[in-house]
């Protein structure tokens, strides 16, 4: 994709940043490091461009870095920017961008997550346009062909809960994808943040999210089993609208960092399916499992992961034993707007427990949950969660 990217850094930190990296590295001339002032800054030149870079932290505060520049006919210095490009419609200069990227990763401008380092910056072409650039990990070795295969199958994903693709880069190991920038945060920060949103926008996005896993299921032309739905995986745009992120990388993966993810060094264990520890086939069932548990997240503004009440007991535990009882209202406490919808809220709930059914032949799929969600089909009682049982009704696709 013909889109070109800037990335910023601040030339005073530079300086300290790599001394800090590697001390073999001197600086050179007016403070920048040997290599990269002999190859790249004539590159630059004194005419240097705007560079902004969207900082990563819970205000997702919009910086320009300031910069001294230095003028090669003048002694005196002035204020102005320096940034780099990197051009997305061929593969990008390597040295560049790890110079970059380590400046960035250095002085904290960056996020990483599971499948690899997230970048935020703003298209050169368009200074109004931001993008997330995602360097994924290690990735699987089946060369240039199977990673353009990939993305290609996720770049034909279109829908209006998923986050879109907008153009990769890939040079050996080292990959690039970049995607349209969602401004309002992930999922996570929003439900767990000081104040409680509200009551019907919370179901809203459980009904976005629930059509955007049913379209990745059962209407793409190949279909994609997300494997890492959760809070943070979840991205809300200016509208608030839910996007699903990282869909389709799995298989971009490394066979030990699948493994790894089977142990829980994701840190993510509240939200995979029992299956993900027992040697069996992995299916879109696992995805529908991290859904229930995202679910009651939703209904209740509580991480599944930090969760406790005096006792380490579970989110999805508790939940269904405040079903049993017939004591929702403990799950939306001081949530008035909740309170004034028990009948969906009820609703939610069941369709939660029956998502995180232990056996996943007993789970929805997700067309059959987000039509119970929506009330277009009724919903049974469900069984205890946790019961291998063949008795309760299962549901078929």
């Amino acid at each position: 994709m013909n889109q070109e990217l800037i990335a910023p850094f601040r030339r005073d930190e530079v300086d300290t940043a790599l001394h800090q990296m590697d001390p073999l590295k001197a600086p050179g001339p007016d403070g920048m490091p040997p290599l990269f002032f002999q190859k790249f800054w004539p590159t630059i030149g004194d005419e240097v461009a705007e560079a902004v870079l969207f900082c990563l932290n819970t205000d997702n505060i919009l910086v320009a870095f300031k910069t001294l520049h230095h003028m090669k006919a003048q002694k005196s210095k002035k204020m102005g920017f320096m940034a780099m490009k990197l051009d997305m419609s061929k593969a990008y200069d390597r040295v560049k961008w790890e110079y970059v990227a380590r400046i960035m990763e250095k002085l904290g401008f960056c996020e990483k997550g599971a499948f690899g380092t997230v970048y935020k910056g703003v298209l050169a072409s368009d200074s109004k346009r931001f993008v997330a650039v995602k360097k994924l990990g290690k990735v699987v070795e089946e060369g240039e062909k199977e990673f353009k295969t990939e993305v290609s199958v996720i770049s034909q994903t279109h829908h209006k809960n998923l986050v879109r693709l907008l153009g990769y880069c890939d040079e050996g190991q080292n990959r690039l994808l970049v995607y349209e920038y969602m401004s309002n945060g992930s999922l996570a920060s929003f439900l767990f943040g000081i104040s409680r949103p509200h009551w019907n926008q919370r179901v809203q996005i459980a009904f976005g999210i629930a059509r955007g896993l049913m379209y990745l299921h059962e209407e793409c032309s190949t279909q994609i089993i997300h494997c890492d739905i959760k809070p943070q995986n979840i991205l809300l745009d200016e509208y608030f609208t839910p996007r699903i992120a990282d869909f389709g990388l799995a298989k971009l993966l490394l066979a030990e960092q699948t493994r790894a993810a089977r142990t829980g060094i994701r840190g993510t264990i509240g939200y995979f399916a029992p299956e993900w520890f027992r040697k069996v086939s992995i299916s879109v069932k696992v995805d529908v499992y991290s859904f229930g548990v995202m679910l009651l997240e939703i209904i209740c503004c509580k991480s599944s992961v930090a969760f406790s009440l005096g006792e380490e007991e579970a989110l999805v535990d508790w939940a269904y034993e405040c079903y049993k009882d017939k004591k929702l209202d403990k799950l939306i406490e001081n949530d008035e707007e909740a309170r004034n919808d028990m009948k969906r809220l009820e609703r939610l709930v069941i369709v939660a427990i029956w998502c995180i059914q232990e056996d996943p032949s007993l789970r929805p799929s997700m067309k059959k949950v987000t039509q119970m969600l929506e009330g277009v089909i009724e919903v049974s009682v469900p069984p205890s969660p946790s019961l291998f049982t063949s008795s309760p009704p299962s549901f078929k696709k």
